[in-house]
């Protein structure tokens, strides 16, 4: 769709991209839309709205001061080479999972960046059922393999930076 978007821009049409799950363009297809609008040299105007990315950080409790946002880790091709990258990271990490992987990821993620990482599961933000579930990975990785999530998810974990201060103040109390 997204050519025949620019297309109807281009003919001088409105065109909005709304969405019911925040941000459009965040790990979805509409970053292709505005893209090809924006390929065809006719302006794209956004209207920011709620977004995931930052509500989790902030319900997380973690370092805000420097993120970056990975998306949906590779399911496969990939993974264990983003997953080596992202031991090293220095800044919070907010990655988007499917309640179904949830587990799993937060497994791999455990045995790659340690199960003593720090990190959150934040799921259902502003919805009736949202919850924030702050502890280690290892620990998480089993809470929810005992007892899955259901909903939206996005997990948040600390940097390798702050992890590292964690630890060296937790030695010296």
């Amino acid at each position: 769709m997204a050519p025949q978007i620019a297309r109807w821009v281009a003919d001088g049409r409105s065109v909005a991209l709304i969405s019911d799950a925040g941000t459009p363009g965040i790990s979805d297809p509409g970053f292709r839309a505005a893209r090809a609008v924006r390929e065809s040299g006719l302006p794209v105007e956004v209207i920011p709205g709620a977004t995931s990315v930052t509500t989790a950080l902030l319900l997380s409790g973690l370092a805000i001061d420097r993120f970056c946002f990975e998306g949906f880790l590779p399911p496969k091709k990939g993974r264990r080479t983003r997953l080596e990258a992202l031991a090293v990271e220095p800044r919070t990490m907010i990655i988007f999972e499917g309640p179904h992987k949830l587990a799993g990821t937060l497994e791999d993620l455990a045995e790659a960046l340690g199960a003593d990482r720090p990190a959150a599961v934040v799921r259902e933000m502003t919805k009736v059922f949202e919850e924030t579930i702050p502890g280690e990975l290892g620990e998480l990785a089993a809470r929810f393999r005992a007892s899955p999530a259901r909903g939206e998810i996005v997990i948040v974990v600390a940097g390798a930076d702050e992890a590292a201060k964690r630890k060296k103040k937790a030695g010296q109390s």
